[in-house]
């Protein structure tokens, strides 16, 4: 096999999600199409870390502009009493689109390993502390929702997070809550329809 397709086949197993198989699919799929497409794709690549920019308060991607944050936590609207820690990008969206949630979000990042906390690496814990101790400190925190997937990973984060973050809520100041059991046992948020989300969020405990 060419040496070219290996190469582009090893990019795309980085990808979540995706295996040898998938990843030659997509390298095949991308011969076949026209020159045009393969161009509107690169330069839509090269450009991304041009047009989008992070958050400084809850770290979602969003299109860049003069503003440092984005448009839910810069909108008055916005219920900055309640804050959503969510995995990554894509379950902030699923939530967003499913209109049952009103407050404030922070993507965590990723899940904590139950065998290797070594991935707690990767997550934005810190950030998070400094994040509920700030608002705790301001008295606008009434809530921390901890909304990770039904997975070993996704409840032993939410086991995990309960521990450290329990002491900076003293229970009395603000209440830290999971999702309900809305959503059946494997399942990721971020492909989760808008009932299902609603019925999570409203039976949290």
């Amino acid at each position: 096999m060419s040496e070219h397709i290996e190469k582009l086949a090893e990019l795309f197993k980085e990808f979540p999600g995706i295996g040898e198989r998938q990843a030659k699919r997509f390298v095949y799929f991308l011969l076949a199409k026209h020159p045009s497409y393969l161009r509107e794709l690169s330069d839509n690549i090269k450009s991304i870390k041009e047009s989008i920019s992070q958050c400084q308060m809850c770290y979602r991607y969003f299109e860049k502009r003069d503003a440092r944050v984005c448009d839910i936590c810069s909108n008055p609207k916005t219920d900055m009493s309640s804050l959503l820690v969510i995995e990554k990008d894509s379950d902030l969206e699923a939530v967003k689109r499913s209109g049952t949630y009103k407050g404030a979000y922070f993507v965590f990042g990723g899940v904590i390993a139950v065998a290797d906390e070594k991935t707690l690496e990767y997550t934005r814990l810190r950030e998070l502390e400094a994040r509920i101790e700030k608002d705790i400190k301001s008295g606008t925190l009434k809530e921390v929702i901890l909304a990770f997937s039904l997975s070993p990973q996704g409840d032993y984060t939410d086991m995990y997070l309960k521990q450290v973050l329990s002491p900076l809520l003293d229970g009395e100041l603000a209440k830290l809550t999971s999702l309900g059991r809305g959503l059946s046992t494997g399942s990721e948020l971020e492909y989760s329809d808008k009932d299902t989300l609603s019925y999570a969020l409203q039976n949290r405990k």
